[in-house]
C-alpha cells in the first residue's frame, strides 16, 4: 500500500474504531449491569414507542417491599440476588410482548403491548428466592396503568398513575404524600 493511500485510510479506520467503541458504550449504558434489564433511558425510549403504537398497552411500576430489611438481615449479596431474580421473573412475564427495565434501587418498570394477566406476575414475584441454602421471603408491590384509561396517552402520565396504584397496593400515601385518585 502506498503512503498516500495509507494516509487516507488511517483516519477512516480510526473513525470506524471510535464509532464501534461509542456504540458499545451506549449499549452498556442502556443495560443495568446487575439485572441485565434496560436502564431508565433505554426503557423509556422503547416504552414511548410502544405507547404510540399500541393503545391497549399497560404500564407497570414495581417496588420490592422491605428491601432494606432484606439487605440488613441477609446481606447485600442476598439483596443483589433478590434484584436479579425479580428481574428474571419480570422479564419472563413480559416475554416477547413487553419490555422490562430497572429504574434504580429496588424499583422496576415494565410495559406490555396488551393487557396481560397481572395476577400471574404477582404469583411469580411472591415465590421465595433460594439463597445460600435459605428461602428468602420476597414481597413486591405492583401498580399498573392501562394507557387507554388515560385522558392523554403519555408515558409520564402512565407512570404517575402506576406509581399511585403501586403505593395504594403498599397501603401508604405514596412518595408525595397524596392518595391516588379513585376511579
Amino acid at each position: 500500500m502506498d503512503t498516500q493511500a495509507l494516509a487516507l485510510a488511517l483516519p477512516l479506520i480510526g473513525w470506524a474504531s471510535h464509532t464501534a467503541l461509542l456504540t458499545h458504550r451506549l449499549a452498556i449504558a442502556r443495560r443495568d449491569p446487575l439485572t441485565g434489564l434496560r436502564t431508565r433511558a433505554g426503557w423509556t425510549a422503547l416504552a414511548e414507542r410502544v405507547i404510540r403504537r399500541h393503545p391497549d398497552a399497560v404500564v407497570l411500576l414495581l417496588d420490592l417491599d422491605d428491601f432494606k430489611n432484606l439487605n440488613d438481615s441477609y446481606g447485600h449479596a442476598a439483596g443483589d440476588v433478590a434484584l436479579a431474580v425479580t428481574a428474571e421473573r419480570l422479564a419472563a412475564w413480559c416475554g416477547r410482548h413487553g419490555i422490562a427495565g430497572r429504574l434504580g434501587g429496588d424499583e422496576f418498570v415494565a410495559i406490555a403491548r396488551q393487557a396481560p394477566d397481572v395476577d400471574s406476575l404477582h404469583r411469580a414475584l411472591r415465590q421465595p428466592i433460594a439463597y445460600a441454602g435459605r428461602r428468602l421471603p420476597v414481597s413486591v408491590s405492583v401498580g399498573s396503568c392501562h394507557v387507554k384509561d388515560l385522558l392523554v396517552r403519555s408515558l409520564s402520565d402512565a407512570l404517575a398513575a402506576a406509581d399511585c396504584a403501586m403505593y395504594a397496593a403498599k397501603g401508604t400515601a405514596g412518595r408525595r404524600g397524596t392518595r391516588p385518585l379513585s376511579r
